[in-house]
């Protein structure tokens, strides 16, 4: 993958299929110069056996096919950039996905079109599960729910096509200044 934000794509789908109710997405850049991203879900989780083999490409839930590289490309991307994966599951409760990224090394891959990114995650997923994105740095913070914005929409679909663009619009614009540096 050649984005951060492709990473978070793939693991958002995941915690989909887990058949999340709320899936919350954090962005953190501290004074370091070091990224995190967390993707926290309500998902059916993973056993503690399933969490450890995870890690490997030749793990997967899907059935069309016996190789799964999402988890296994983001440890690779985190781990050339000096960062790390950490992953916590339970079984009924949902997981927890946390990468690391030290922004300074040659190797980091650059953050990409998170706001694009994030309005094809809403796009593609409409009516459930809720997301939420926090992305803060030294330079601020912003935050982002379509719980919040439900109400506003009086029953209008998050996938209507002026709807998305809102929503990539409105995140570029707060997300830009806050983490801008490290986008492209």
């Amino acid at each position: 993958m050649k984005e951060i934000a492709l990473h978070l794509l793939d693991i958002v789908q995941n915690s989909v299929k887990a058949g999340a109710s709320h899936v919350d997405i954090g962005f953190r850049l501290d004074d370091q110069g070091v990224l995190t991203m967390t993707v926290e879900d309500d998902g059916c989780g993973m056993s503690p056996e399933f969490v450890a083999r995870v890690r490997s490409p030749f793990v997967t839930t899907r059935t069309t096919r016996k190789v799964g590289l999402g988890i296994p490309l983001l440890m690779q991307n985190a781990m050339q950039s000096g960062g790390n994966v950490e992953i916590e599951s339970e079984v009924g409760k949902g997981t927890v996905i946390s990468a690391t990224f030290h922004t300074a090394s040659i190797d980091c891959l650059p953050l990409g079109d998170l706001a694009s990114t994030m309005a094809t995650i809403i796009m593609g997923s409409p009516d459930r599960p809720e997301f939420s994105i926090i992305c803060s740095s030294p330079a601020g913070e912003m935050s982002f729910s379509t719980e919040e914005i439900r109400p506003a929409l009086e029953g209008v679909s998050l996938a209507e096509p002026e709807v998305v663009q809102w929503i990539q619009q409105s995140l570029q614009e707060e997300i830009e200044p806050i983490l801008g540096g490290i986008m492209r």
